[in-house]
This record gives structure tokens, C-alpha cells and sequence, in this order.
């Protein structure tokens, strides 16, 4: 099933729950209305922002269609923005009295002819109108301009364009549409094709007033010297139910989107539980209240770590039916990953199938993140977003997540693929230039990356989720090593100014035949140390133990992949070899502490 079928299919669900326009009308955002008496003079001007957060918020509203603008003149029918509608701009406005002019003239023709009072009162309303007689009026606000605003008749409750009358005409201009007619390559129906497809709004970094999803308008673009939407037809009622659709779904702090981009993808997602048996509605819901709590845990820690064990018993074999019945068998799920692009969208991803294998796919993610000790602050099931943040932004930033990464990694996520080596090097990068590999996050991302690399090729070696001191692998035991060895020196020297981390941790781990003789001849002095103070005997003894576990010439460079087993035996050997040692502990934190 194509993007634009899906979402077309998806406008259905909810056009029954009257969560989307009609046909010819659209959601736009108001924060002010007009309200004119029967002689077209000024009553009033309404402030309809939303006031219950802290700052005042537009509200939507379905009104007309709002016409798609490039270039052009091109006034919207019954409201508009205050160019338009008051020929006022808080810009330089060099055509701002022809946009008012073309917005009188159209609803002059329009709505001659027309006796409803409302509509009689608007025209009237903009034949006596002057754009000056803003600055005269009182009423009026400098914070207008720009706005989109709409009118009311004094002594109604219905907004001129919600009047039997308005409505009529507005489904008159649908039915007189006519144009050219097609095969829609959505709908498989013989209907006029849509010349331009609607504009997409909500996606972060886009243009605010919209972006196309499907356009053509260069040469390159096109074929059999066809133009616009005749390259690819969709039929006008398509393509207004597919952007309806996508546009509910990008709504700010809507229920459907990611509520953090994943890199510089706007991620939505949306279920279909038609082919299931059983209330189709509630199972859709159900699947996405659940998709949406996993990939942006709640705030809630109990239900974060609910979510948690939720992942371990799927990951385990337990069916998502008997942890979430209200969730039917057959439920099918869609996630659509959209970037910007000048002033079109790009679609970074587009993965649909089963619900129960998105959820198979997420819970093996989080199995393969697996690592004990866990990670500071980890909760219960951390999102991508988060993880991305963590381990792989400079300064935790999210926009300074690599973009292209952030996609191919959420693909792997949902799709249970290899995750992409280029995730392994950035954190590895991260590492090298300062980041804390005891926080624990940067290791369990290595650990998913090794880990999944093994469940889909038996060839490649596993990775310990715990401290194995009985690991074969020289990598894991020379990270083990360089631990014990900054233990010595944290443990004979107390706080110091650099320590053998902050020195030599990305060179160890890369090239350990140049930096561990170096090291294990430093580590004398602090054996020497502990020894006199009778202290720290079984760090000599672990130094022996992986010695003796490793070959007499150690390997002038390691690999990335044995770079990343490096950290996790560092990280294995750092959180365990003080355990049972509170009182060292305790000391090695405090020093590192007052180092930061």
C-alpha cells in the first residue's frame, strides 16, 4: 500500500468521528473574528484564542478551503489573513492593496446575487471598508495583523461561513469543479485530477505556510509534456482526503506524531484495524496509545517501567495479545517519517505491516540494549529520540543529531534490520572526545549494535550483558584491563588533575600494543604505593588474572567493532570491581566528583 492510499483510507476513520473537514473546507488557525452588524458596519472584534495555557493560543477552525499560494494573488473565500481581508499588513505590504482588492472584487462576484443576511452583511462590510479605518477603530489590535480573521453577524452564534447559505455555495464551487478527468492512481476511479496536491503543514523546519508532499514543477519533473498533477493523477477528492489526513496527524501535540523529531525527521503513525475482528476503532486506538507511550515514554515513572516490562515479555515470546487484548490480531500499522526540502517534503521513511511486528521489532531493540549494570536514569524503555541525544549529539543537542543517522537508525528500530555501522563510529566519537562512558548509555548502544550484528550472523562474536571475566575476547579483556589500571591510580593518588581516562581512553582502545606497555609500566609506581599502604591487593591480582588471559603480543590496532567490545569490558569491569569495596567506592567517587 502506497503513502497517499494509506492515509487516504486513514481519512475515513476519521471523517466518522468528525475529526476532519469535508471536502472543500479545510482547519485553519484563528485567533480573532469580526462581527458585523446587517448593515455591513463594525460591531465588534471577537478574541478567540485559546486562554487557558500560559500564553493565548490560536484555535482551529474548519473553514473553506484555503487556496494553495506560490507567487500569485489568490484570496481565500469568507475569511483570510488582514492583507487580504483589511488590506493592513505589519510588513512593508507592497501589494497589499491589490490582495485586498482581488479579496473584494472575488466575493463581489461570488456573492452577487445571494439574499442570506450574513452574506449580504459581509459584502456590504467591504464595500464601506477602508484600510485606514484600522488605525481609527479602537477595536482593532496591532497583534491582528498577519491573523488569519473570519466574520459574524451581531446577534448569532454562527460564524458567517458556518450559514446554510455559505455552506451551499461552498459545495456548489465543489460540484462545478469539473476540469480534466483521469484514472486516480489512489482510488482506481475515473475523476477530475487534482492540477496541484494539498500543502502539508506541522513538519519541523518546513516552510510554516506548507510544503507539497507531491509536486512538479520543473521540466525534469514532468513527461509526454504533461504539467502539474497530470504527471501523477490523483483525483481532487484523493488528494484532499490524503492531505486532511496527514495534516490531523502532524498536528501539534497531537496524539499521532513523535512529539520530538527523530534527527530531522517529523515522525506519524496511524493504525488500520479494518481486517480485524472486533471493535476496529478501539483496537486502532489501542495500537497507537501504545506505540505512541514507547516511543515517547510518559513522565510517569511507574508507567515507563510498565512499558519496560512490557518489552521484556514480548522479547521473551509472550503474544502482545496476552499483555494487550484490547489490541486485535490482524491490526496493521503505518509510520511515516517526513524531512524537509525547500518547499517540499522528503519522506525519510515509510514502514508499514503488522502491529505485532512492530511491537516484536521494538521489544528485541530494547532486549539487545540489555546491559547490567543499567544505565543512569534509564527508566523503563527509553525512546530513540533520547537515546540519539545521549549518545551521539554534541552538548546533548538535539539538532546536533546527524540527520541522515537518526533515519537509518529508527528504520533498523522498526524493522528489526542491522542497525547502521555509522551509529557504532559516532558514539565511538562521542566517547573519544569526553563523553562519560560510566553513564552506561553509550555502552548499551554498542552493545545493541553487537548484539543484533550476532543474532543475524552466528559467524560474529556475542557480547557479555554482564561482567564476564571468562570473555575470550582480547578486546573486552584489554577494556577490563584499563579499568583495573585506573583504579590503581585513582586508589594510590587520590583526586588528580587528569587521570589515565581523560589521557589515554580513545588511543587504548584503538591502538593497545602503543599504550598499555606504557601504562602497565606507570602502574608500578601505584602498585608500589597500595603495597606500602597495605591496600588494594586484589587489584594486583586482577591485573595477573587478565594478563594471563591475554596474548604475550597485543594487537597494534583494533577495529571499530572491537573498539565498541573495549568499552563494554571497560564499563563491566568499572561498575563491578568495587562492589563489595563500599568504602573504596565511595572514595573513587567523591575524587570523581570533584573533578567535575
Amino acid at each position: 500500500m502506497t503513502i497517499l492510499q494509506a492515509l487516504e483510507g486513514y481519512y475515513h476513520r476519521l471523517a466518522e468521528r468528525g475529526a476532519v473537514a469535508s471536502p472543500g473546507w479545510s482547519s485553519e488557525k484563528f485567533g480573532w473574528c469580526i462581527e458585523i452588524g446587517a448593515d455591513g458596519g463594525l460591531v465588534d472584534v471577537i478574541d478567540l484564542h485559546d486562554t487557558r495555557g500560559r500564553k493565548p493560543k490560536t484555535v482551529l477552525y474548519q473553514v473553506p478551503a484555503a487556496v494553495k499560494r506560490t507567487v500569485g494573488i489568490a484570496p481565500n473565500f469568507l475569511w483570510d489573513k488582514t492583507a487580504y481581508v483589511l488590506g493592513r499588513t505589519a510588513g512593508a505590504g507592497k501589494r497589499t492593496a491589490e490582495e485586498h482588492a482581488r479579496f473584494v472584487a472575488f466575493h463581489q462576484l461570488r456573492l452577487t446575487g445571494q439574499t442570506d443576511e450574513g452574506l449580504l452583511a459581509l459584502l456590504r462590510f467591504l464595500e464601506r471598508w477602508r484600510p485606514e479605518h484600522f488605525d481609527d477603530e479602537t477595536r482593532f489590535r496591532p497583534e491582528m495583523l498577519d491573523a488569519n480573521v473570519m466574520f459574524r453577524l451581531a446577534g448569532e452564534r454562527l460564524f458567517i461561513h458556518q450559514r446554510p447559505a455559505a455552506r451551499a455555495l461552498v459545495e456548489k464551487g465543489e460540484a462545478d469543479g469539473g476540469g480534466e478527468t483521469a484514472f486516480c492512481l489512489i482510488t482506481g476511479e475515473q475523476a477530475p485530477i487534482a492540477r496541484l496536491h494539498p500543502s502539508i503543514k506541522g513538519v519541523e523546519g518546513a516552510q510554516t505556510a506548507g510544503a507539497a508532499l507531491v509536486s512538479f514543477n520543473l521540466d525534469a519533473f514532468t513527461s509526454l509534456g504533461k504539467e502539474q498533477g497530470a504527471n501523477a493523477p490523483t483525483s481532487e477528492v484523493a488528494a484532499f482526503r490524503y492531505g486532511a489526513a496527514l495534516n490531523h496527524l502532524l498536528a501539534r501535540d497531537g496524539p499521532n506524531r513523535v512529539r520530538r523529531p527523530i534527527g530531522d525527521a517529523t515522525v506519524v503513525f496511524w493504525a488500520d484495524a479494518s481486517d480485524a475482528e472486533g471493535s476496529h476503532s478501539e483496537a486502532a486506538d489501542a495500537a497507537e496509545s501504545w506505540f505512541a507511550g514507547v516511543n515517547d515514554p510518559p513522565t510517569d515513572a511507574e508507567e515507563e517501567v510498565k512499558i519496560g516490562r512490557d518489552m521484556d515479555a514480548i522479547a521473551q515470546g509472550r503474544p502482545l495479545a496476552d499483555l494487550r487484548p484490547d489490541i486485535l490480531p490482524g491490526t496493521r500499522f503505518f509510520v511515516l517519517g517526513l524531512s524537509p526540502n525547500a518547499a517540499r517534503l522528503s519522506v525519510r521513511f515509510w514502514l508499514t505491516g503488522a502491529f505485532s511486528e512492530f511491537a516484536g521489532n521494538l521489544a528485541a531493540h530494547y532486549q539487545d540494549l540489555h546491559i547490567e549494570p543499567r544505565p543512569f536514569h534509564w527508566g523503563g524503555a527509553p525512546s530513540v529520540f533520547r537515546l540519539l541525544v545521549r549518545t551521539t549529539a554534541l552538548l546533548q543537542d538535539a539538532k546536533n543529531i546527524p540527520p541522515q543517522l537518526a533515519g537509518e537508525v529508527m528504520r533498523a528500530v522498526l524493522t528489526g534490520g542491522r542497525y547502521p555501522q555509522s551509529l557504532l563510529a559516532a558514539v565511538m566519537i562521542r566517547l573519544r572526545a569526553g563523553d562519560d562512558p560510566l553513564s552506561g548509555w553509550h555502552v548499551a548502544v554498542i552493545r545493541a549494535v553487537l548484539r543484533r550484528d550476532h543474532r543475524k550472523d552466528r559467524k560474529k562474536e556475542d557480547v557479555p550483558v554482564s561482567l564476564a571475566p571468562d570473555e575470550p575476547n582480547r578486546a573486552y579483556q584489554l577494556g577490563r584491563l584499563f579499568a583495573v589500571l585506573e583504579a590503581a591510580q585513582r586508589m594510590a593518588l587520590g583526586k588528580v588533575n587528569a587521570t589515565i581516562r581523560d589521557r589515554y581512553f580513545g588511543a587504548a582502545s584503538a591502538t593497545p600494543a602503543t599504550v598499555f606497555p606504557l601504562l602497565l609500566r606507570g602502574v608500578q609506581n601505584h602498585l608500589a604505593r597500595l603495597r606500602k599502604d597495605g591496600k588494594g591487593g586484589w587489584v594486583e591480582r586482577d591485573i595477573t588474572d587478565i594478563l594471563d588471559r591475554l596474548p604475550p603480543d597485543l594487537p597494534r590496532s583494533l577495529p571499530l567493532i572491537e573498539q565498541g567490545r573495549f568499552v563494554v569490558g571497560y564499563y563491566h569491569q568499572r561498575k563491578e570491581q568495587f562492589k563489595g569495596r563500599p568504602d573504596v567506592a565511595a572514595t573513587i567517587e567523591d575524587d570523581e566528583g570533584s573533578d567535575q
